[in-house]
Parts: C-alpha cells; sequence; structure tokens
C-alpha cells in the first residue's frame, strides 16, 4: 500500500536524484484537450526545498506543457526505479513555466550551469507526494545519455534559435497558447 506525503523527505530527494529518466505528465481543462506525458532526461531537475522542484525544459517538438500550465498550473512528475527495489514517487502540484525572457529565468538558469540555453524554467509548487510499490516497472540497463537534443540546441546563433522557438512554440496541439513573448511582439509568420 502507498503512502502519501505533504511534501518531500530526505528518502524521497535521495530516490529522485538517482533515477535518470522522470516522466512529466500535464492536462488542458477541456475534456477534448489531449493530455501530455513526456519523458525527461539528462541531468534537468533541482530540488530547490520540501515543497519545490525545478527542471530545465531544453525544448522538443512540442509546447504542451506550457500551454497546459499556462491555463490551469496543474503537474504531475512520475519517477521510477529501474534497477534496484521496485518504487514508483509520483510527486503533484501547481507548475510554472518560466520562460527564456521572463525577469525570474536567469536565476533559475543558474541552478543548471551545465546547459548554455533553454526554452524554460518549469517550477512547480508541491501539493502531493505519493509512493507506490513499483512491482510492474521492469529492470533497465542505463547506458547513457543521447547527445542529439545537445547538438540540435546549439545549432543556432542564440537569437535566431529563440526566434525560431517562438515560431514553433506559439501554440499547443489543441491551440492554446505556448511559448508567448514578455515583450508584447507579435509571433512571426
Amino acid at each position: 500500500m502507498g503512502k502519501t506525503f505533504e511534501a518531500l523527505n530526505d528518502s524521497h530527494v535521495d530516490f529522485i536524484m538517482r533515477q535518470k529518466i522522470f516522466f512529466v505528465a500535464t492536462a488542458p481543462l477541456s475534456e477534448n484537450g489531449s493530455v501530455n506525458l513526456s519523458p525527461k532526461g539528462y541531468d534537468s531537475i533541482r530540488i530547490l526545498d520540501a515543497h519545490t522542484i525545478a527542471w530545465i525544459d531544453l525544448g522538443g517538438s512540442g509546447i504542451e506543457t506550457h500551454a497546459h500550465l499556462n491555463e490551469n498550473g496543474r503537474i504531475t512528475l512520475m519517477f521510477c526505479a529501474f534497477d534496484g527495489a521496485a518504487s514508483i514517487l509520483r510527486v503533484y502540484g501547481r507548475g510554472r513555466a518560466v520562460a527564456m525572457d521572463d525577469p525570474d529565468f536567469p536565476a533559475l538558469k543558474d541552478l543548471f550551469p551545465a546547459y548554455d540555453r533553454a526554452r524554460a524554467i518549469i517550477k512547480i509548487s508541491i501539493t502531493r507526494v505519493a509512493d507506490s510499490c513499483g512491482w510492474g516497472v521492469p529492470f533497465f540497463d542505463y547506458k547513457d545519455e543521447r547527445e542529439q537534443l545537445h547538438r540540435h540546441l546549439e545549432h543556432k546563433p542564440i537569437e535566431e534559435w529563440k526566434e525560431h522557438r517562438y515560431r514553433t512554440n506559439a501554440l499547443s496541439v489543441d491551440g492554446l497558447p505556448g511559448l508567448v513573448r514578455r515583450d508584447g511582439r507579435a509571433e512571426p509568420k
């Protein structure tokens, strides 16, 4: 039987930091909207305190997490043990996408010195933590990180990369606002 907690404890933090992958789930308010579930790797997560987690959003093919957080703030992270004792840890909360032009971005970005650029930092205020057995999670051996995302991030000059992000990440698959400029300029067509 799983247990629930109001915040992370030392055991949870240790478990989270040992995982090589975690999963992020968000959903729009509309019953016809698309639920989003994304895997995240790299050294991309930080525990700020027992009630706050941040992860660096390096970008991807869609903008669903941003759009859902902009609309309703709901987010769940799931960590699974693929080695050692069977365990699953879910972290529920209210999230905010702190985009690359947000005044709060530089301070949060400093938590991730290994990355030169990122679309946003997702900051989560934890409302609930739940663990469960994880008996159905198979064993997997970790081999290495893929380098394609790093190469993709670095292949354009920073301003060109930012413009590409604003252009391609303006709307979610359901038409919700995604990456929104803070300076009020219109998106290029």
